[in-house]
């Protein structure tokens, strides 16, 4: 995902003439990220995009950049206490209610529209899972009134992914479809239903990847992905910094579509998501 975002931005820069001076990855580190910020500023940079980690004390990686005169263009995440239009130009991101809304769909279709729903939500304060989770919630409770979610589970580390899964099917062994909200747990997920056996409890998941996708593919598990257009986030952030440059307003908020991806639809999903083509094992 930040791959694709990436390649946007810089395919986006260079046909508009715009010079990359440096790119860093914080690792979602926040003091990381401040010292990237710092070390980039030595470049003298006119324009930086990036991925605010911690947004309540973001004020404090970016300021040196903002109070520099460099035009701020944020991915997914405002930062706490800046003011758009004078701290920072916009912010990027998907329609995150939407995302959340086409994963229950996708889930409900698999069961049928009716049955038990497991819900993995990631238990941490980061806006982005937070609305898609919230917004998968919201559809089920109030769109189906056949399916039920019976059990919840708050996941902070994708490598607990596999023991929250075994408690959920051990309190609910009958259990016919769970959410999980990135394809790293979904991963975690799907192996427990390969032990067990169990090849019926469907599965729906966030984000493009090739071995969620794979397994699509191949009639496991997993139901339907949903994913956003990568690849136009970054388009949109390179294109705004741009038009910061060049003194024009730019909305505080632009979003990129959501993408239902099914077992007959990876590869046209893959290249609208990412704009490559898909791995060979998915062709």
């Amino acid at each position: 995902w930040s791959n694709a975002v990436a390649r946007g931005v810089k395919d986006e820069f260079a046909r508009l003439g715009i010079e990359v001076v440096a790119e860093t990855d914080a690792g979602f580190d926040t003091s990381r990220q401040k010292s990237d910020v710092e070390t980039v500023m030595a470049r003298n940079p006119s324009i930086i995009i990036s991925l605010p980690i911690d947004p309540p004390t973001a004020a404090s990686v970016y300021g040196i950049a903002r109070d520099a005169g460099v035009q701020l263009v944020f991915i997914d995440n405002a930062v706490d206490g800046f003011v758009h239009g004078e701290d920072y130009v916009t912010v990027v991101s998907a329609d995150l209610f939407q995302i959340g809304q086409k994963a229950a769909v996708a889930l409900a279709d698999a069961m049928g529209g009716e049955g038990q729903v497991g819900y993995m939500f990631h238990d941490a304060d980061f806006p982005v899972t937070n609305q898609r989770d919230q917004a998968f919630k919201w559809t089920i409770e109030n769109e189906y009134p056949n399916i039920e979610i019976v059990t919840e589970a708050g996941m902070t580390d994708p490598a607990n992914a596999e023991d929250i899964a075994r408690g959920m099917l051990a309190r609910n062994p009958d259990i016919d479809g769970i959410y999980t909200p990135w394809a790293e747990p979904a991963l975690g997920v799907i192996s427990v239903l390969r032990q067990q056996g169990n090849a019926d409890t469907k599965v729906v998941t966030i984000d493009l990847n090739e071995p969620a996708a794979l397994d699509m593919v191949n009639g496991g598990n997993i139901a339907g992905i949903v994913a956003d257009e990568t690849y136009t986030i970054g388009v949109y952030a390179a294109r705004a910094a741009a038009a910061g440059l060049l003194g024009r307003d730019v909305d505080p908020f632009l979003v990129v579509d959501a993408l239902s991806i099914g077992a007959d639809s990876v590869a046209e999903g893959w290249m609208q998501s990412f704009h490559t083509d898909p791995p060979e094992s998915l062709r």
